[in-house]
């Protein structure tokens, strides 16, 4: 059972700077990506950006050069550093992983409330 839990959400002026931190626990030994999601009023889920096992990144076009995403000892933590934020950043952002036990079981935070104000 991998338990997700994220924090660093809050309320920021366009341009500014947040970094949101995935606490990871159990069964970690399984996981090979992490993923940072998000979720805004009427508006489907979407990937905002992975890591995985081998440290490589993808984003969305959406985020490309503005947000980072990384981890600290291998799954313990994962971050996604955003800067120069857009009122259209706000959402709730959440972070997932999958594993295969051995079909796919799906694992999400709770999530963190992201608001950039113009």
């Amino acid at each position: 059972q991998v338990q997700l839990v994220e924090s660093g959400g809050g309320l920021v002026q366009a341009g500014g700077s947040l970094t949101l931190s995935c606490a990871v626990s159990g069964g970690t030994s399984r996981i090979n990506a992490i993923d940072w999601y998000r979720q805004a009023p009427g508006k489907q889920r979407e990937s905002v950006a992975t890591i995985n096992n081998f440290d490589r990144t993808n984003y969305a076009d959406s985020v490309k050069g503005r947000f980072t995403i990384s981890r600290v000892n291998g799954w313990n933590t994962v971050y996604l550093q955003m800067n120069s934020l857009k009122p259209e950043d706000t959402a709730v952002y959440y972070c997932k992983t999958s594993v295969w036990i051995p079909t796919k079981v799906d694992y999400w935070g709770q999530g963190t409330q992201v608001t950039v104000s113009s």
